[in-house]
């Protein structure tokens, strides 16, 4: 078996994190275990570029229970757990190439790696495999029938591609299911990033000003999970309704410029360019920190850092320090890529129990359907979302109401007015 990992010695204690994250993740669970008696990806591979963590390992044991064979290299170089990979090497015959702190030569090697195995079927976060295949690795085009797509700065370049026409094949947005955005991208993002922080700085949220650049739903969690930790939370947006909603809930909301000379923590959340760029980090404060959890590198212009500083030294294990020509400090977290991934270990297994519910069970969709599916993104369907917010309310524990006869035809008619 073909494999790239740091240190397959490591297996053993990846086998205990795989296995305490499959406590909390029962949906998985119990889709592995129909997978294992229908084996519905039998002779059958699937090629996924996530990060490799002890949640993601769940999913590809789940895939491989079903018949699948599996190969599987990071999304982002920092976000790999060098334990969990070795482990599904050695414990479960799955080929991981995934190093932590790989650079981008080996990032892209691993990425082809993976695509030398010719997957059937594609599983990205942040849309690099298929990017690759659309761009170096073309002789795969017509052997793919389908992928999936778990974040949301991958759902976006994948709707551009599909909207200029290049898209070869069809994919499905996990990203966009309800059990997704809703849960992963609020409350997983949310803990998540703060833990990344405050395992990399140690700092005292409370009493900070803690800006968050960026209310979609990952911007609302951090936001959130900030003001529960006692911080004078700031949002910046350049969208009007997310603006308003951010002032409506409870939160300032001001210009770059403004919140860049008050701002103790800057936290990128977009999925674009420069977003903590020169106009915040020409004014912000001495020792301010700036962190981001969009997921590429590019949110904060670290070229202009690097331009305008005098030296940059590893100030804690994740903290970059660069000491600017005026004798100011910016402090960088986690080489400006993802700091829950990067200085923690990204989202709660629970959370990640619905996330890779809708990937296992819209892979299968795909085999199921690939002749119907055009060259488009789609959403999960419906009722794959549904079915999986139903596993999880039952895994919890949790009984909910339904509609009488009465009221569904009350609802479905207009004659019996109000």
């Amino acid at each position: 078996m073909d494999y790239d990992v740091k240190d397959i010695g490591l297996a053993k204690e990846g086998a205990n994190k795989i296995e305490w994250a499959g406590e909390d993740m029962l949906v998985l669970e119990g889709i592995r275990n129909d997978f294992s008696r229908t084996k519905p990806f039998k002779g059958r591979a699937v090629g996924a570029c996530l990060h490799v963590t002890s949640e993601t390992a769940n999913l590809m044991v789940a895939l491989k229970s079903g018949g699948a064979d599996v190969f599987l290299c990071a999304s982002n170089p920092l976000s790999t757990q060098d334990d969990v990979a070795a482990s599904l090497v050695k414990d479960y015959g799955i080929s991981v190439f995934a190093i932590k702190g790989e650079d981008s030569e080996t990032y892209y090697k691993h990425i082809n790696s993976v695509l030398d195995n010719k997957p059937q079927v594609s599983m990205d976060d942040g849309a690099d495999l298929i990017s690759t295949v659309h761009s170096s690795r073309k002789e795969l085009i017509g052997k793919i029938i389908g992928g999936t797509e778990e974040t949301t700065t991958g759902v976006v370049r994948l709707k551009i591609m599909e909207k200029k026409g290049v898209l070869q094949y069809p994919i499905i947005a996990v990203n966009e299911a309800k059990t997704k955005h809703f849960f992963d991208n609020r409350y997983g993002t949310g803990q998540s990033t703060i833990d990344g922080i405050m395992r990399a700085t140690n700092t005292l949220l409370s009493g900070k000003k803690f800006v968050v650049i960026g209310y979609g739903w990952c911007g609302k969690g951090v936001a959130m999970r900030a003001r529960g930790m006692g911080a004078s939370v700031i949002v910046l947006e350049v969208d009007p309704f997310k603006a308003i909603e951010a002032k409506m809930d409870g939160f300032d909301v001001m210009h770059a410029t403004e919140a860049a000379r008050i701002g103790d923590i800057f936290l990128s959340v977009t999925g674009n360019l420069n977003v903590i760029g020169e106009d915040i980090l020409k004014q912000c404060k001495d020792n301010a920190i700036v962190a981001n959890s969009g997921h590429f590198d590019a949110e904060i212009d670290l070229n202009y850092l690097k331009k305008n500083c005098k030296s940059v030294k590893k100030v804690r294990p994740f903290v970059e320090q660069y000491e600017m020509k005026d004798g100011k400090r910016v402090n960088v977290l986690a080489e400006g890529r993802l700091v829950n991934l990067g200085a923690a270990e990204g989202h709660p297994a629970s959370v990640m129990d619905m996330s890779f519910a809708n990937q296992a069970l819209s892979a299968k969709y795909i085999f199921e359907n690939s002749k119907k599916l055009e060259k488009k993104v789609y959403t999960v369907p419906e009722e794959i979302d549904k079915k999986i917010a139903e596993l999880k309310l039952k895994s919890m524990g949790i009984t909910i109401d339904k509609l009488t006869p009465e009221q569904e035809e009350y609802l479905n008619s207009w004659e019996m007015g109000t």
